[in-house]
């Protein structure tokens, strides 16, 4: 069955004209590529285009990927960095986030435990806003190593870059992030 296939093999059979391999793949990994984007932007647009233009560049360029490199889904979420990063270039470094601003306009909280909804919204809108406020390079290996849970060695390759310098960044990355919270929270965490 085609669901049970690698991505290599799906990667094999899309260059090879296979539609329902590209179907299968792209349902596969166009959610974690969207919530990946979607936290590095904050931006659901941004996300849009690049995982639109990631599952682009797999059909222009997948031929070429190298199976030395590391796994198709670790090249996938290079390329979906690569263009959130130039969306970002392009449209600025840090852009408002849509889903914020529409949970802010549903009113979203409601119901017996608004108190703790509010909390944990106003924790949620917190740490949204930190990590976004992060250097890219900091926020790329925080949201694949801690949201997206990929391993060290899975982001190193999507980032071309060495495990350790993923270690270094994502420790970087988590004081960083503890700080501007405590700054958020007016708290010691």
């Amino acid at each position: 069955m085609m669901g049970d296939a690698s991505d290599e093999d799906l990667l094999l059979r899309m260059t090879r004209g296979d539609e329902e391999a590209f179907t299968v793949l792209y349902r596969r990994r166009q959610g974690a590529l969207y919530r990946f984007a979607l936290r590095m932007s904050g931006s659901a647009s941004i996300a849009e285009e690049a995982v639109q233009e990631t599952f682009l560049a797999l059909i222009r360029d997948g031929g070429r990927w190298d199976r030395a490199r590391g796994p198709v889904g670790s090249w996938l979420f290079g390329v979906a960095r690569n263009q959130v990063l130039r969306c970002l270039d392009r449209d600025g470094r840090y852009v408002a986030s849509e889903e914020r601003e529409m949970e802010a306009a549903r009113g979203a909280v409601s119901g017996d435990g608004a108190f703790e909804d509010l909390s944990r919204a106003e924790n949620s809108e917190a740490l949204r806003q930190s990590l976004l406020s992060l250097p890219p390079h900091y926020r790329e290996v925080a949201v694949m190593c801690d949201m997206q849970e990929m391993s060290y060695a899975e982001a190193a390759k999507a980032i071309g870059c060495p495990v350790g310098t993923v270690r270094s960044r994502l420790s970087r990355a988590r004081e960083m992030l503890a700080e501007k919270m405590r700054a958020r929270m007016g708290c010691s965490l």
